[in-house]
């Protein structure tokens, strides 16, 4: 890679080793992807929930927070992505006490660091939201796919020592979604139904990720209707980046680069059709049973507008099963004050802030609270859920809460 004179001495130790092992990292992943050099980026975000970090990556950190050097401290704002526990909530869903020492432990170690403990998947509608053409280092699936596509920014999915060492150096190579080329369409979808629901936009962003297949697919979807809001675009891409590892999509009329699609090449694409039927059948194949054990609403976060439809769908309701209502650190405060939190915890459910439930040791949440049967809106989620031995059920919020309320869905 070609690196300029600070890069260089960077690499040379002169910023200090913390910044040199981060610099080597950087330059390790670029020569992996043919990047030509360094890239600056504005804001950093990091995946590193300790179930996926376990002990060994913890003490990593811990290691590179002793450092006495000041270039520990991140250049640029750095911030995290959801934790693996709700302090106050953890002995409720039978978490254990190494599971919370854990993120303790990588929390003060990330705080030593400089980086800012945010907790969220939803940065996008809280905190500092890109804008268009700034580069980044996200980690989040979900944060990367709506930051590209619906802010039009430009991020490729870091992991989470090149997310810090991107906080550390203020750079990324520059290979993927950072330069024009790959910004491109390569496949194109019509779509002839317009979703309504957060599930349903949802399951179609769910069937473009599958049939688009891979990384470097990016779809260009022509045909909606209207003005998709935000919620609405978060669930579509967060389920298309986790059924399909997109980065990236263009919706015509829409999203920034395809406002006017003057720059964009597609007329060489063949034109894929999606009809209702095709997405209402990914969702039933997600619904293999009525009955259930607990509802989640979480992966993505929820925004302060989904906890107030799910505290007006809660009002008058007493649940005979658990509902979890996840959201973000930022959202929480506004969601107790407008009452909303109340309501819904009024009528036996719990709201979550600050962790994302498939990154909070799912398995053995499920087996101390013997869950098996998990109904969500979600269909990033009904997608992981699986892997966790769970049965997850795909349905739309208001049949989600009326499940807690009956037991089962009508």
């Amino acid at each position: 890679m070609e690196l300029n004179a600070e890069e260089k001495a960077m690499l040379a130790g002169e910023f200090g080793p913390v910044r040199k092992m981060a610099i080597e990292h950087q330059i390790k992943v670029g020569d992996f992807f043919g990047a030509k050099d360094f890239v600056g980026v504005s804001q950093a975000h990091i995946m590193a929930d300790t179930e996926s970090l376990g002990e060994s990556g913890v003490e990593w950190l811990e290691a590179l927070a002793k450092n006495k050097s000041k270039d520990r401290v991140v250049r640029i704002p750095t911030i995290t992505d959801p934790r693996g526990t709700d302090f106050s909530k953890a002995k409720k869903l039978g978490q254990t006490d190494k599971m919370v020492s854990l993120e303790h432990r990588a929390i003060a170690a990330f705080v030593k660091m400089g980086v800012s403990m945010t907790d969220t998947c939803i940065n996008y509608q809280t905190i500092m939201a890109p804008v268009f053409g700034e580069h980044l280092a996200f980690g989040d699936t979900g944060v990367v796919i709506y930051s590209n596509s619906i802010c039009g920014a430009r991020s490729n999915f870091e992991g989470g020592p090149s997310a810090l060492s991107a906080g550390l150096t203020g750079r990324t190579p520059r290979y993927g979604y950072h330069l024009d080329e790959h910004r491109q369409p390569t496949h194109r979808y019509r779509v002839t139904w317009t979703p309504q629901s957060l599930n349903e936009w949802g399951a179609l962003g769910g069937l473009i990720g599958r049939k688009s297949g891979n990384y470097w697919s990016v779809p260009v979807i022509e045909g909606i209707e209207g003005r998709p809001g935000s919620d609405s675009l978060k669930h579509f891409g967060a389920a298309m980046a986790s059924f399909g590892s997109s980065a990236l999509f263009h919706i015509l009329g829409v999203t920034p680069e395809a406002i006017h699609a003057r720059d964009l090449s597609f007329d060489h694409l063949p034109e894929i059709s999606i009809a209702k039927e095709e997405v209402m059948a990914l969702q039933s194949s997600y619904r293999i049973t009525d009955e259930i054990d607990v509802v989640v609403f979480s992966a993505p976060q929820l925004s302060l507008i989904e906890m107030q439809s799910v505290a007006a769908l809660c009002e008058g309701k007493k649940f005979k099963k658990p509902l979890l209502a996840v959201t973000s650190p930022q959202v929480k405060p506004d969601s107790d004050r407008m009452g909303y939190t109340a309501m819904i915890e009024e009528a036996g459910g719990t709201v979550f802030a600050g962790m994302c439930f498939y990154q909070s040791y799912a398995r053995e949440i499920a087996e101390a609270n013997g869950w098996k049967k998990l109904a969500t809106n979600s269909a990033k989620m009904v997608n992981i859920l699986g892997g966790y031995g769970y049965t997850p059920i795909l349905a739309s919020m208001e049949d989600c809460v009326n499940a807690a309320e009956t037991g089962r869905l009508a």
